[in-house]
């Protein structure tokens, strides 16, 4: 199991380290110590943690669908022409950028400071990985 320092996990949370370490002392998040003698927490721990303490935006669409990954946020910036237009949100710590119609943001009144939603339905997610990460043994 990948087995975390405290100052990343507070990084993958958004929180501080101090906040992580309270956490730790109450007990909310297991820690362990690793062979260099520092706290470090489980990867698999952190992770299951990570989501029970997700505190997303509520979605003010109040709109059922199929499409899981629904970002709500403000809208930052837009840069339009004649035919398309840029959409950039921010969502909570992510950045997420829209390419629509010109149309479609003057229809949705999408302007900088409009709250909005980001849907984004895909089949082709990257994931990746540090390039420094140890191969696990099996």
């Amino acid at each position: 199991m990948p087995k975390i320092r405290i100052r990343d996990a507070a990084q993958f949370l958004s929180v501080s380290d101090d906040t992580v370490r309270r956490w730790i002392e109450a007990g909310t998040l297991p820690v362990e110590t690793d062979a260099s003698n520092r706290k470090v927490v489980d990867g698999r721990a952190l992770a299951e943690f990570a989501r029970e303490h997700a505190n997303p935006v509520a979605d003010p669409s109040r709109v059922d669908r199929s499409a899981r990954n629904r970002f709500v946020g403000l809208v930052t910036e837009v840069i339009t022409d004649t035919v398309m237009a840029q959409v950039e949100l921010q969502c909570g710590p992510f950045r997420v950028v829209s390419l629509m119609s010109s149309e479609a943001v003057g229809e949705l009144g999408l302007e900088p400071g409009s709250v909005a939603v980001a849907v984004v339905k895909a089949t082709t997610v990257i994931v990746e990985t540090p390039s420094d990460r140890k191969p696990q043994e099996s």
